[in-house]
């Protein structure tokens, strides 16, 4: 099985470096170099190669784009291989290809394995890679929120599985809490709703009005109100059509046409050109006598009826006022009826609506309980094994009579839910409040970390923690900022120690200002900047022998040359070899 390691990493124009490759151990690999040289690069480098934030201030001035390139070798296997290769991407001998480029104009974009991908697949990548420790970390612990969460992830998934029941109980309780309250204080505006429907759909019906009804009506009200106009065209018309039995010349449309259709059947037989004419003619002639006929029948069924047009008016005015009301038509009108009464069933349900979801929430209240006293249970016991790492760890790095605790505990609350026979606040995460705690010797009380420990203490304990959450993570690197920051002493020989156990077991990477610590990596590397104030790409160098000897004669007494700073340096290298 091939375990997954970050090899090297190439930076181009980010912040003070120009050009340089960073090449890593796959165990103990320690970035060392003077303040200011750029050493917090390499941490800025490897975040935007997973998937952090892109700041356009980050690009060297006068560079068009920063980009920052990394190969990691990867087993064919590994959730992180199988997530790239999902994503089209491609193993170049084993490892995986990613880059990084953010333009001065704040466009930044991801390549992994020769494809273009959203940035947000190295986020995911990240998760399975590479797990950053580091001073920002360090000062987020000290929050409450932090410290649960910490907890959480220390605990897997005794926690993460009835977190996500409650998770999803307390989504649906504030949903219900919602729409419950919604209904009792907006009562009286839905009564009154409901009162204005009835009034309306009341309306409708005593006028049971037909789908097209109005557009009917007016027509007909049109037809009434010129009935001697139309009765004296039709008669005019059909006069003209068929002949008026008193006009004994007989000069009407009928006459004339039959008068032409003769003409022609006498000659037809020699030209086929007036035959078809013919046919045409005799086809006018039944045409005219068959709208003659309509004519007739529409004088004979004309009403004038003065008592009728007064009736569709009226019957108007009725569809009429409707549609002011509901509608832009009769058809508007129905259709506001049949929505009106299915909103009035809803409003008329509330009562039996607010009875049942004041049900689902106590049902839902009395299941965030029994999800939040488990949820308490598997925290307290995580929190037991977690003291007892850190503990263990703190004995490892010169404190070896600091006791670390896990506080857990409720607050009271009276419109909070049943955890443990009483009403205690609660949330999104359940019921606890966590606190890291410190006894920094026997007989000193335990406080929370943040208080209870000086600031050499505080770097030693949050150091402690980080490597314990790193031997939960089920990551193959781990990177470490400076989180030996206000350590030095005998106390940093044992941080440095403990780094390179931690190293045996996965890819360790330490940004660090203290020799103590880089004399026990396998690789160490110098970050140095030229007299321009760059790195450039030969900026970043492996230091073997007496190159390493200077450098951490420079770190410890400020003097490459110093001949009591180099035999130091090569004790502490001796040291170190010896118990790794």
């Amino acid at each position: 099985m091939v375990v997954s390691v970050l090899e090297e990493m190439r930076i181009r124009s980010l912040g003070v470096i120009e050009d340089a490759v960073v090449e890593f151990s796959p165990g103990f690999t320690a970035v060392t170099g003077e303040t200011g040289a750029g050493k917090t690069m390499v941490v800025t480098s490897l975040g935007l190669l997973l998937g952090g934030r892109a700041d356009p201030a980050l690009v060297r001035i006068g560079a068009k784009a920063a980009v920052v390139e990394g190969r990691i070798t990867l087993g064919r296997d590994s959730p992180a291989a199988v997530r790239a290769e999902e994503a089209g991407a491609e193993l170049d001998d084993g490892a995986l290809l990613i880059s990084r480029t953010v333009s001065a104009e704040g466009r930044s974009r991801a390549h992994v394995g020769g494809r273009s991908v959203p940035v947000g697949l190295l986020g995911e990548l990240a998760d399975d890679l590479v797990a950053v420790h580091g001073q920002t970390d360090q000062q987020g612990l000290l929050r409450p929120a932090r410290q649960r969460e910490a907890l959480d992830r220390y605990a897997g998934d005794a926690v993460a599985v009835p977190l996500a029941k409650y998770g999803a109980a307390y989504r649906r309780l504030r949903e219900v809490a919602g729409e419950l309250d919604e209904l009792t204080t907006r009562a009286r505006e839905r009564s009154q709703e409901a009162d204005l429907i009835r009034f309306g759909i009341g309306e409708v019906a005593d006028a049971e009005p037909l789908p097209g009804e109005d557009t009917e009506l007016a027509a007909e009200a049109e037809r009434l109100g010129h009935a001697e106009a139309l009765a004296s065209a039709a008669a005019v018309a059909h006069a003209a059509l068929a002949g008026n039995p008193e006009d004994p010349e007989g000069n009407d449309a009928n006459t004339l046409v039959s008068g032409a259709q003769r003409a022609l059947e006498a000659v037809r037989a020699h030209d086929p050109a007036l035959a078809a004419l013919a046919e045409r003619i005799g086809e006018i002639g039944i045409l005219v006598g068959d709208v003659a006929q309509e004519l007739a029948g529409y004088s004979d069924d004309l009403d004038a009826d003065p008592l009728r047009l007064a009736a569709v008016e009226e019957r108007r005015a009725v569809l009429s006022h409707l549609t002011r009301k509901y509608g832009s038509d009769i058809d508007g009108v129905l259709a506001w009826a049949e929505q009106s009464a299915a909103r009035l069933g809803e409003l008329e349900g509330d009562d039996e609506r607010i009875a049942e979801l004041t049900g689902e929430r106590d049902a839902l209240r009395a299941e965030l309980g029994d999800l939040a006293q488990a949820l308490s249970d598997a925290r307290t016991e995580a929190a037991d094994r977690f003291a007892a790492a850190v503990t263990a760890e703190l004995a490892e790095l010169a404190m070896p009579h600091a006791r670390v605790g896990v506080a857990i505990r409720q607050t009271a609350d009276p419109e909070g839910i049943q955890v443990g026979g009483q009403l205690v606040a609660f949330g999104a995460t359940g019921a606890d409040e966590v606190e890291l705690q410190l006894a920094p010797h026997p007989g000193a009380p335990a406080r929370p970390i943040a208080k209870g420990a000086s600031g050499g203490e505080l770097s030693r304990v949050m150091l402690a923690v980080e490597v314990v959450f790193a031997g939960s993570d089920p990551v193959p690197t781990y990177l470490f900022d400076e989180v030996d920051a206000g350590v030095g002493g005998k106390a940093a020989v044992e941080v440095g120690r403990r780094l390179a156990r931690l190293a045996r077991t996965a890819q360790v990477v330490v940004v660090t200002h203290l020799p103590q610590v880089a004399a026990f990596a396998d690789r160490q590397l110098l970050v140095e900047k030229t007299n321009d104030g760059s790195v450039t790409r030969s900026g970043v160098t492996v230091l073997e022998g007496e190159d390493r000897v200077r450098e951490l004669s420079r770190m410890l007494a400020g003097l490459e040359d110093s001949e009591l700073g180099r035999a130091h340096a090569e004790e502490l290298l001796a040291a170190a070899r010896a118990t790794s």
